[in-house]
C-alpha cells in the first residue's frame, strides 16, 4: 500500500507483491464465482451514469461501505461482495483529495477487470482481478 503525506489516503501498488499470496489465492478461486455478476454490475454502474470508477468491497465480515450485492454463501462464494464506486470512498475519506487523480491513473479498465477493496484481517487494499474470458 502507498500511504500518502495525506493521512487520509489509501492506494495499493495494483497487486504488488506485498499482497499476501495465499490472500490473492483464496479471493481469486472465490472472485471466479461472482466474476459475472460484477462485471455486470459494474457495466450497469457505468451505464447508468452512478459513476466510470465502480469499486466491489470484498470481505468476510459486515463493513459499512457501499451495498451488498453477494452475500456469503449466496453463489457458493466465503466472501461479501458490496457494490460501490469512487465518490463513495473519498466522502468516507478512504481515499484523501490530494490523491483522486493518482488513483484514477491506476485504475484498471473496468471491462477488463474488477476493482477490490480487499479487507481481510489487518489489511485493506486495492487488489484488480481481471475477469475471465468468456
Amino acid at each position: 500500500m502507498i500511504n500518502h503525506s495525506n493521512e487520509n489516503t489509501l492506494l495499493d501498488d495494483a497487486n504488488s507483491y506485498d499482497v499476501n499470496k495465499e490472500l490473492m489465492g483464496i479471493i481469486s478461486s472465490d472472485f471466479v464465482t461472482v466474476a459475472d455478476t460484477l462485471k455486470e454490475a459494474s457495466y450497469q454502474i457505468r451505464k447508468r451514469g452512478f459513476s466510470e470508477f465502480p469499486i466491489f468491497v470484498a470481505s468476510r465480515r459486515e463493513v459499512p461501505v457501499g451495498q451488498l450485492l453477494i452475500g456469503v454463501d449466496e453463489m457458493g462464494n466465503k466472501w461479501n461482495y458490496r457494490a460501490s464506486f469512487l465518490d463513495e470512498f473519498i466522502q468516507r475519506e478512504l481515499i484523501g483529495e490530494d490523491s483522486i487523480e493518482l488513483w484514477k491513473e491506476n485504475y484498471k479498465k473496468a471491462d477488463e477487470y474488477a476493482c477490490l477493496f480487499v479487507i481481510h484481517g489487518d489489511f485493506a487494499g486495492f487488489v484488480y482481478i481481471p475477469y475471465p474470458e468468456d
